[in-house]
């Protein structure tokens, strides 16, 4: 099944309104390159501000609240955030396993919300370098997107993405082989759980994406597009990204 190439930015917790002019590159690049989708996810204080910058760009959040509204200080629900002017947002990213202790099924519950209030989802899964040391890495894919994966997924509305958890941000990327095999192994494993639906979600690949490695990667089987990180702060390092994937 042809799946159309998705390039989406997570910047994470950077950038301020000065930064939001580098969304006018991204977004020319966007309508200059039809066949591939881009996205941005932002900063919850940069949401509103960034749709109406840009409006023909999907801007989403970086992660929502798995319940619609109530006593939860500090956090945002998906109602909230569409109504910001988010599209989409990710879920189960692994700095947030990591660093907010989040299980799969939180993910899977977070999943679940942002469908119901109209956002589609970016559902991230990936392993730590222990992990992969240890020979578990496959394992560890298949639970996570066995605990993570709604029964009800398809790719009207969830994307789902690999990032090795030691690749991101440090400039190691896993070699082409192992990315291929991971992303082989997470399809298999959604045509387990969700049948034929599973060939129609696009699997990204995350962890140290950039204009130079862009072309490999993407060229890979079952390697739908890229969850970048630091590379999409700036539309000079971006770009390159988009325009590789436009041209597989």
């Amino acid at each position: 099944m042809m799946r159309r190439k998705l390039v989406a930015g997570n910047w994470k917790m950077n950038g301020n309104r000065a930064a939001l002019a580098e969304l006018n590159g991204i977004a020319a690049a966007a309508s200059a390159n039809p066949a591939v989708d881009v996205a941005v996810a932002v900063p919850f204080t940069l949401i509103e501000r960034a749709a109406e910058r840009v409006p023909g760009l999907a801007i989403g959040a970086q992660d929502v609240h798995d319940a619609d509204k109530g006593a939860h200080t500090g956090c945002t629900s998906a109602a909230q955030v569409r109504e910001a002017g988010a599209v989409f947002t990710i879920v189960g990213h692994s700095e947030r396993r990591g660093d907010q202790h989040e299980t799969s099924h939180d993910a899977w519950a977070k999943s679940a919300a942002a469908h119901r209030n109209g956002l589609t989802v970016i559902l991230c899964c990936g392993e730590t370098e222990a992990e992969r040391d240890a020979g578990r890495a496959e394992r560890v894919v298949q639970a996570q997107v066995e605990k993570s994966l709604p029964d009800d997924a398809d790719g009207s509305w969830l994307t789902l993405a690999y990032e090795p958890r030691w690749a991101i941000g440090t400039g190691r990327t896993p070699t082409m082989d192992e990315i291929a095999s991971i992303h082989a192994i997470a399809r298999a494993k959604m045509r387990q759980m969700i049948g034929d639906r599973a060939d129609g979600v696009r699997i990204l690949y995350g962890g140290s994406v950039t204009g130079d490695n862009a072309a490999a990667i993407l060229s890979l089987d079952n390697v739908d597009g890229a969850l970048v990180g630091g590379a999409s702060l700036t539309a000079t390092k971006f770009v390159p990204i988009i325009t590789a994937a436009a041209a597989l």
